[in-house]
């Protein structure tokens, strides 16, 4: 099982045009069972490049044979058009359940620049049983908002594998009731803006409460204690101002001994972030 994880910036190169084409390139020369980005736009002209498509369509098209699942917590309406900004799930495997979780945006007079941030949650079945798939963007400017949505990211964790030890289905209740089984299993992955050595970074590592599964880096699970490589600050964009990591994926321990690659593509300039691979077998 190959997932890819990819904050694709809006298809915008350093040169300021949009080139969603050599996203969808990238990816497709990768295949990957699940594809999982973040600043994704659609109907977004002030962005740099325009981004006026509507990428999560485009994106959506190029890869016809996936189930697609989106999130855009930014949805703002001009002359009653929707303006999306978020995130995309693309999964060759079926998806049972899908949760649109709005993260915490507490009001921080210290940075008030911002906007509304989202998890997305799928139920996949995939190879080896089900299991969730979720994708994130945490916020940047803000160090008081970021660590708010790590708690609230915890909470919907430990909720999820307190539900799943209990869940008895009941086939005579109402459909909408029968969402099935949620598992406590999952995968988490996206742009968290915060680096390794940060307290963001050790609060989502932090020992989970009694009965849910504590989650890992995958880097680690790999890589051990070889230095990370950078997933932005490359290719000379104008951001951030060294090369630093904030792409990662994270899997619950039980799932930590299948987990078999995990690399960063430096060599693609397409976005300012690079496409971040785990395979697990």
């Amino acid at each position: 099982m190959r997932v890819v994880s990819w904050n694709i910036h809006w298809g915008c190169g350093k040169d300021g045009r949009i080139r969603i084409h050599a996203i969808i390139d990238v990816l497709r020369r990768l295949n990957p069972d699940v594809v999982c980005l973040q600043e994704v736009a659609a109907n977004h002209p002030e962005l740099d490049g325009s981004a006026t498509a509507n990428q999560f369509k485009q994106l959506g098209g190029a890869f016809g044979g996936y189930h697609l699942m989106e999130h855009a917590p930014s949805e703002i309406y001009k002359n009653n058009v929707p303006r999306l900004f978020g995130n995309l799930i693309l999964s060759k495997y079926r998806i049972s359940q899908v949760h649109r979780h709005l993260l915490p945006w507490p009001a921080d007079p210290e940075s008030p620049a911002g906007m509304p941030r989202g998890l997305l949650e799928t139920v996949i079945d995939a190879p080896s049983g089900k299991l969730r798939l979720m994708t994130t963007h945490l916020e940047y400017y803000s160090a008081r908002q970021r660590m708010a949505q790590v708690e609230r990211i915890r909470e919907l964790h430990h909720e999820a594998c307190a539900r799943a030890r209990i869940f008895q289905p009941d086939p005579n209740l109402d459909a909408p009731f029968q969402l099935g089984f949620r598992p406590g299993s999952a995968i988490l992955c996206g742009d968290f803006n915060f680096a390794p050595q940060s307290e963001d970074y050790a609060r989502l590592l932090a020992a989970p409460e009694a009965g849910a599964l504590a989650l890992r880096d995958a880097w680690g699970i790999v890589h051990r204690d070889a230095p990370r490589a950078p997933t932005t600050g490359l290719h000379g964009y104008p951001w951030p101002e060294r090369p630093e990591c904030y792409d990662y994926f994270f899997v619950t321990e039980d799932l930590a001994e299948r987990v078999r690659v995990l690399d960063v593509l430096s060599e693609t300039a397409a976005s300012d972030h690079q496409p971040v691979v785990m395979e697990l077998v």
